[in-house]
């Protein structure tokens, strides 16, 4: 294979996370944004003995057997999904398998279906831009395989309904008073979006949060401090939107940096108060802005069910007191669901403000759910574990989607806890960390995955290590 051949096969299968697979006299070529059993017609972009020869995708030609006609009008030019077209049943399937080849585990427990396949997100990050240099305002997700077109998103299938409705009224309201950049008039109320490449303009993104069982939503908007703009209007318009949720609160967050991540310079709190409340498995949360916590509710509950079941089949297994370190515990959920049966839970995170909310659940829920003490610590991992003098029964390990840092493994794993439940979002990364637990004596005795991000590529995947006496 020459790179810049033209050539045709059938995908016989897709690899994690978007990798579909064609065979081609003895050479496994990989293209993106594929179907397994589509005939297509691709480029080779990369051939090296020594790597992953890659291609690019120039057509479909014969569509796959168990293809289906996107729901969702975005489709195909959005980047957000690569599902859609796709029953569900067989989304299940290709990412079971997909799971398995990654992980070598001889007690699998299948995967588990996200009890809710449309509509689930409970957060949703929009970014504003255009589509076309100097063209309309667009406000939604990145155009798939692109690093700066945007395509507003306002009948999105995997948002909650109601931040459609919020997108499209943002959308319309600031499109009415957008000026096309480069210009050399500042009006008062003409608004541009923020261009990373010149690093000026003023909107920057829109960050929507919902509590699915609470209906309790937060409203931010992201912008420089180029330009003043009064954005009362704009609030009170949302609050006029008809919703089926409830407006807790609209947030003005300023953001000068450079990196396309929305954080915070500062917060301007323009209505209501800046968190939310969910419930899980019959506890509430208290959400902040920028506090880790899963995008699917419904589906959470099934992952900590998961979870929890493991727990008490390890506290069947163990005669010695429940103690149990939660590393990467964000809020403080899975803390929580733990510590209905355990004796201890210490929860770490480095986010101050995520530990902030967790000491403050476990405050509003200890009563009511009889928990045991829970004592939360915000930093790094990797530091704060060398000054934890307590010898943990059981580890959760619930790390972001890079896996745990390689640093912190090996001090992780010298603790020699008997049990490990580790919770992956990604599961190349888990695939990469079980060599290491393997390595000093865990083995896999359970693993199963959750499917909480329906027509995505994403899949999350629960595994229970024990210790080798």
């Amino acid at each position: 294979m020459k790179k810049g051949q033209v050539v045709s096969g059938t995908v016989t299968r897709l690899d994690f996370p978007n990798l579909g697979i064609v065979i081609c006299d003895g050479v496994e070529i990989a293209v993106k944004n594929v179907l397994p059993g589509q005939k297509i017609t691709f480029v080779i972009t990369k051939s090296s003995k020594k790597a992953k020869v890659t291609g690019r995708l120039l057509s479909v030609d014969i569509p796959s057997p168990t293809q289906i006609t996107s729901p969702c009008p975005h489709f195909g030019v959005c980047g957000g999904c690569l599902m859609q077209n796709i029953a569900y049943e067989e989304q299940l399937r290709i990412k079971e398998e997909q799971v398995r080849r990654l992980l070598d585990i001889e007690n699998w427990e299948g995967i588990v279906a996200s009890p809710c396949h449309s509509h689930y997100r409970n957060k949703m990050e929009y970014t504003f831009g255009d589509r076309c240099k100097d063209g309309a305002l667009e406000l939604g997700l990145h155009c798939r395989n692109s690093f700066y077109d945007i395509i507003t998103v306002n009948e999105c299938r995997i948002a909650d309904d109601d931040f459609n409705r919020i997108l499209a009224y943002t959308h319309e309201y600031f499109a009415a008073l957008y000026q096309v950049p480069p210009t050399s008039t500042n009006s008062a109320s003409k608004v541009t979006f923020y261009h990373r490449r010149r690093g000026s303009g003023f909107l920057r993104h829109l960050l929507l949060r919902k509590g699915v069982v609470s209906g309790e939503i937060i409203i931010a908007l992201v912008t420089t401090s180029q330009m003043d703009f009064d954005l009362e209007e704009w609030k009170q318009g949302l609050l006029s939107l008809s919703l089926t949720g409830t407006v807790n609160g609209v947030l003005h967050i300023i953001n000068d940096g450079v990196a396309d991540t929305i954080k915070a310079d500062e917060v301007r709190l323009l209505h209501g108060r800046d968190w939310f409340s969910e419930k899980i498995l019959g506890m509430t949360f208290k959400i902040t802005p920028f506090s880790f916590f899963q995008t699917n509710s419904l589906g959470a509950e099934v992952l900590y069910q998961m979870v929890r079941k493991y727990q008490n089949e390890i506290s069947s297994l163990s005669k010695s007191a429940n103690v149990i370190f939660d590393l990467y515990c964000g809020t403080g959920t899975i803390s929580l669901v733990l510590a209905k049966t355990a004796a201890r839970v210490i929860g770490i995170d480095s986010s101050e403000e995520a530990i902030a909310a967790a000491k403050e659940n476990y405050q509003r829920n200890q009563e009511e759910h009889l928990l045991a003490p829970c004592t939360f610590i915000a930093g790094d991992v990797l530091k704060v574990i060398d000054e934890t003098s307590e010898t943990p029964d059981l580890i959760v390990l619930d790390p972001p989607r890079d896996g745990v840092h390689p640093k912190a493994l090996p001090k992780i794993l010298a603790y020699k806890a008997p049990h490990i439940i580790y919770i992956s979002c990604k599961p190349t990364s888990l695939a990469r960390d079980l060599v290491t637990f393997t390595a000093v004596g865990y083995y896999p005795k359970r693993a199963v995955a959750v499917d909480l991000f329906p027509a995505t590529a994403n899949v999350e995947v629960v595994c229970w290590f024990s210790l080798l006496k």
